[in-house]
């Protein structure tokens, strides 16, 4: 059990140390598209280090299940959000053409 005990001392503080910088992030950040991006980057890889920090002290199976689950339905959802938020943004007219490097929604050209 010493493995699993370093191993969640390591995982849980980068976690939550990974949360705490994304919502720094949506704080400090000046624009839309770097806010989304500190919305969902460092979030989900927060919530991911949580997840297997707090799986090392479980004992069987159907202990980590849920936690499997949670993961998984996070790695599916955020990045559909954040895409999805992205792109009705952009057609608001909230996202200036001038952060953009290429701008593939572009329909003039």
């Amino acid at each position: 059990m010493i493995l699993a005990d370093v191993l969640t001392a390591v995982l849980l503080p980068a976690g939550a140390v990974f949360s705490v910088l994304g919502a720094l992030g949506m704080a400090r950040f000046p624009d839309l598209l770097t806010r989304l991006h500190a919305a969902t980057k460092p979030q989900t890889i927060g919530l991911l280090l949580v997840l297997i920090g707090a799986a090392a002290q479980m004992e069987s199976v159907a202990d980590v299940t849920p936690l499997v689950l949670v993961g998984i339905f996070q790695l599916m959802t955020s990045p559909v959000i954040a895409q999805t938020v992205g792109a009705t943004a952009y057609r608001a007219g909230e996202v200036h053409p001038a952060f953009l490097v290429i701008d593939e929604s572009d329909e003039r050209g």
